[in-house]
Order: structure tokens, then C-alpha cells, then sequence
């Protein structure tokens, strides 16, 4: 689909300065600061960042399944198909997962039922929402399975989680989630553990449903390579805070964040030459329970000053660029040499 066509159609999601904070004995951890976003039908959004920069925690937010408690507190704005989530009831709230949004976990084998068959797993969520019939919700799990490329779906309806290959396991987890057709589809790390032929046809199949019914669709990895020529845009995070976005081939082709830039330079290259050394980020990521004082990323950052050590920097816009914005005292302006390419 054009751009033009997805930015004519109105919003499914929009998450207005979002922000999750876990109140901990070591302090408060804000796990979401400050995050905003918008998708519409037909669109694919990469998260990307390091492991612990919040990306799970956002997707969980988005779809309200982290409630305001004694031990967490959730502020900031969630519109989803103009219900308004974190203002609902949890009962509420509990009508949309599924219909409207729904989740691919990271691990389909804790994400399943170890004593539930495959079968067991489908139907429950199409009786619940759609109120089928059982030999409704029984042929409409069958079809499910077979969409999802998996070879003698009455058959598998009746196996354990165990009998299955971690790749047949994602596509089960995959077929649930697609279940009641829903308008937004959050996947997070949906190819972890998989090897990476398994990791191709996992994608690639995310991207057909995605084209064919029009979803909305959140890509969240730390694995760039999943992420280029798979989304339409492409939002970087790092400790809680969105540090850069804009469009997929934009960023990719020429990262104005350090941060981004030094993710891009990390991943190997196909025509580097044997036993070339990796490039890695020095450095750890920081203590969510005692962040730096200042931008998130300057200890680790080579261009740092004063500024960048007292001051937070805010996500900016970039001048003559679509979407495009930047948190950042020093944004690069030229592209390095180790640019991945986009399709």
C-alpha cells in the first residue's frame, strides 16, 4: 500500500505522551517516558532499541494490559478504534483483546497452555467473542492454521504445545491472535528463538496477513535486520524514551541519533571479510531506577557535552522530512558507511 493511501485513512491507534512507572524498593523505574505514536490500517511501525528499552512494556501499555495500581501508575493518553483504553473498565477493556487489538508474545511456548490442545486454544476465543457454535469455532480454527502455513491443521488441532516445533508453536500463537480479525496487531519479538530461515517465513507471513486484511501492525524487535524493508516507519527507543523516528528507509539510510547510528553500525555485513571484528556499543544501558540527569544515552556517547549530561533532550522535528524527528543536542548529518539496504 502507498504511503498516500495509509495517511488518508484515519487513525487506529494514537498514544499521546505515554508513560508507565513501576514504583520499585530501589526507586521509581520508568519503564515509558514520555512515548508518543500514531498507526493507521495498513501500516507497519518498527520498535526498535535494546533489550530493557521499554519496548515490551510499551506494547503492553498500548493494549491495557498493565492497570494503574499501588505498585504502578500509567498517565498519558491510549485512542484505540476511539475508545479512549486506559479510561475503561477492565471488563471493558477485556471486549477489545482480540476484536480490536490483540498480541503475538515473544515465547509461544509460554504464551500456550502446556495442557490445552492447539484446538482448545483457537476456540475458546472465538466462542467467547464471536459466540460461535463449537462446530463453528472448530472449522474456523482449521482455516486459521491452514492460513498460517501450517500442514494438516484438522490433525494438529487435537496436539500439545510440546508435539509442535517452535516455528509450528509461533504460527499457532499467530493464528490466535488473528482470530476474531482484529484492526490492530502488536508482535512482539515474534521470531526469538527461531533460526533464521523459520524467522523469514514468520515475517514474511506477518507481512501477507498484514497487507490482506488491512491491518495495523507494531514490528517489535532489537533486530534491525527483521525491521528493514518489513515496516512502513520506524520508531527507536532507548531507556523509556523514543530517541528517533520517521520512515523505515529514512532512517535506515541515514540515522541522525547516535544511538540509531551506532545500532546500525553493530550489525554484521555480508561483504565484510571473514573474521572481521564486530562493532559494539560501549558501555551498558542505564539504571531505570537512577537514570542519568540528562540525555539517556550520553555516557555512552562520544559526541556528549555538558548539555547533553544536565539537560533531557526532546524529540525535534527534522526540517524537510516527512514524520521524521530526532532527540538529540548533536544529530549527525552525514550517512556513514555501514548503511543497511532497504527493499
Amino acid at each position: 500500500m502507498s504511503a498516500n493511501n495509509v495517511s488518508e485513512k484515519a487513525p487506529i491507534l494514537v498514544a499521546e505522551d505515554l508513560r508507565t512507572v513501576f514504583h520499585t524498593p530501589r526507586g521509581d523505574v520508568r519503564a515509558v517516558d514520555g512515548v508518543s505514536l500514531t498507526l493507521r490500517p495498513g501500516e507497519t511501525l518498527g520498535l526498535v532499541g535494546e533489550s530493557g528499552s521499554g519496548k515490551s512494556v510499551l506494547g503492553r501499555t498500548l493494549m491495557g494490559l498493565i492497570s494503574n495500581d499501588s505498585r504502578t501508575t500509567i498517565s498519558g493518553k491510549v485512542t484505540l478504534a476511539g475508545n479512549d483504553v486506559h479510561a475503561m473498565k477492565r471488563a471493558a477493556r477485556r471486549k477489545l483483546w482480540g476484536t480490536e487489538v490483540a498480541m503475538v508474545f515473544q515465547d509461544p511456548m509460554t504464551s500456550l497452555n502446556p495442557v490445552k490442545r492447539v484446538g482448545t486454544h483457537l476456540t475458546e476465543a472465538l466462542r467467547y467473542h464471536l459466540k460461535c457454535s463449537r462446530k463453528e469455532a472448530t472449522d474456523r480454527a482449521v482455516e486459521l492454521l491452514k492460513q498460517v502455513g501450517i500442514p494438516e491443521p484438522a490433525r494438529r488441532m487435537t496436539q500439545y504445545p510440546h508435539e509442535m516445533s517452535g516455528g509450528m508453536r509461533q504460527r499457532v500463537v499467530i493464528a490466535m491472535a488473528l482470530a476474531c480479525d482484529p484492526r490492530l496487531l502488536i508482535a512482539d519479538e515474534p521470531t526469538t528463538a527461531l533460526d533464521v530461515t523459520v524467522q523469514k517465513q514468520i515475517l514474511d507471513l506477518l507481512g501477507s496477513l498484514t497487507a490482506e486484511r488491512d491491518m495495523a501492525t507494531i514490528l517489535v524487535s532489537h533486530d534491525l535486520g527483521a525491521i528493514a524493508g518489513r515496516t512502513d516507519r520506524v520508531q527507536v527507543m532507548y531507556a523509556g524514551r523514543t530517541v528517533e523516528q520517521g520512515l523505515t528507509r529514512e532512517v535506515f539510510d541515514s540515522a541522525r541519533h547516535p544511538y540509531t547510528d551506532a545500532l546500525l553500525a553493530s550489525i554484521p555485513q555480508i561483504e565484510n571479510a571473514p573474521h572481521t571484528i564486530l562493532r559494539a556499543i560501549d558501555g551498558s544501558p542505564p539504571d531505570m531506577a537512577r537514570p542519568p540527569a540528562g540525555c539517556r544515552f550520553a555516557p555512552r556517547c562520544k559526541f556528549a557535552d555538558a548539555t547533553c549530561t544536565s539537560q533531557l533532550p526532546q524529540l525535534e522535528k527534522v526540517a524537510g522530512s516527512e514524520g521524521r524527528a530526532v532527540a538529540c543536542y548533536h544529530p549527525l548529518q552525514i550517512s556513514g558507511t555501514h548503511r543497511m539496504e532497504v527493499s
